[in-house]
């Protein structure tokens, strides 16, 4: 890959949407409720919020020239659509969000067990960075405290939403869709980005003292050649005296 390309390759902000993809990608929601509370209709609700997020994935397809954050905000709006529709209730749009929160949760944890802690492995997949990390005990260790940071968050999302949803409270399933969302993320990103910090600052450390190190042996090879060259006779040119004073022995 060229430094161009590297260039070119999108931000993990720029692949949501940017700030603002974020910030649109919560107004289903909101449009999902006010509809809701305001008509107490769930299919006027519904419909709502899936004509809010095509008008606002086609924005962002616009905006950005790329149809991954209209199929972003689309996808999880229908799901949550899908889902109230076949329950019946208002409380089922939140469902598919505090399920995925367990489920991201668990993969987190997992992934701390099985030593392959998530928030290094995506850095590294997202940035385009090899694994070498995973030689690093610190290292591991450190992207492991924010992995268990980002497992902390979907397992508190999921235990207050879970909890808003068995109490048929759908307004404030709403305020903590949202204020769980971003905010939380924010946190886990910046244990992330601390954890990475200290990794390329470890590993950049042990180029720096590996390549030391081959320099160092390089140049004793060198010196230790030369002396050799210098210590050694050399052959060819003693033959040559041998034979020079052997001729004029014969001579004498």
């Amino acid at each position: 890959m060229t430094s161009a390309e590297t260039e070119k390759q999108p931000t993990l902000l720029e692949q949501m949407g940017g700030v603002s993809g974020m910030l649109y990608s919560s107004l289903p929601v909101v449009v999902f409720v006010i509809v809701n509370f305001a008509t107490k209709n769930l299919m006027a609700a519904i419909i709502s919020a899936l004509a809010a997020s095509v008008v606002i994935g086609v924005m962002l397809a616009v905006r950005k020239g790329t149809v991954q954050p209209a199929i972003s905000a689309v996808f999880g709006v229908g799901i949550a659509a899908f889902i109230a529709y076949k329950t019946g209730e208002a409380k089922g749009f939140f469902l598919f969000g505090i399920w995925q929160s367990v489920v991201y949760g668990g993969a987190f944890l997992l992934s701390i067990i099985v030593r392959w802690p998530l928030a290094g492995v995506i850095w590294t997949v997202l940035n385009g960075r090899d694994r070498s990390w995973r030689s690093d005990k610190a290292t591991v260790r450190d992207y492991d405290i924010a992995t268990f940071v980002w497992a902390l968050v979907f397992f508190a999302r999921f235990v207050v939403q879970r909890w808003l949803y068995d109490e048929d409270q759908v307004g404030w399933l709403a305020v903590a869709r949202l204020g769980m969302g971003y905010p939380l993320m924010a946190i886990a990103l910046l244990a992330t980005v601390w954890a990475v910090r200290r990794a390329d600052k470890r590993l950049k450390a042990a180029e720096e003292e590996a390549e030391a190190k081959a320099k160092a042996a390089e140049e004793d090879d060198v010196l230790a050649r030369t002396a050799d060259d210098l210590l050694t006779p050399d052959m060819d040119e003693l033959k040559r005296v041998v034979d020079a004073e052997s001729r004029d022995r014969s001579r004498d």
